[in-house]
């Protein structure tokens, strides 16, 4: 063998062996056992998740898209007109939220899900 034929060999192997990663089975399929969606609170619960989420955008006199979650009746309206689970699950047809990240962690769609299926109490 040419010692080129091996020097290009040597770099290819190298590029494999760096291209190869080691993902742990966390990263790749994230627990959801430990999410917790008996007596979802809007107060505990679902207020938290959106005023860390997304009030920085939509509150405020010039909401963003014209969507104000600054309060339970918005967020409850969202809710039920669709619009909050289309777009934190970022399903086709609704713009991702949050805008230019990854969806919110499961739990948190989880506890919002639930809170709806439960009739968006107030408590």
């Amino acid at each position: 063998m040419t010692k080129l034929k091996l020097l290009l060999i040597l770099i290819a192997f190298t590029f494999l062996l760096y291209s190869c990663s080691y993902d742990s089975v966390e990263n790749l399929y994230p627990a959801t056992g430990d999410c917790d969606t008996t007596n979802i609170s809007y107060t505990n619960d679902i207020w938290p998740i959106i005023d860390s989420n997304c009030t920085s955008c939509h509150s405020g006199n010039a909401p963003s898209g014209n969507v104000n979650l600054e309060n339970y009746d918005q967020i409850k309206a969202a809710g039920i007109n669709g619009s909050l689970l289309g777009v934190i699950k970022h399903e086709s047809g609704w713009s991702p939220m949050p805008k230019g990240t990854s969806k919110l962690p499961d739990c948190d769609i989880m506890k919002i899900e639930t809170w709806g299926n439960n009739g968006y109490p107030d408590n």
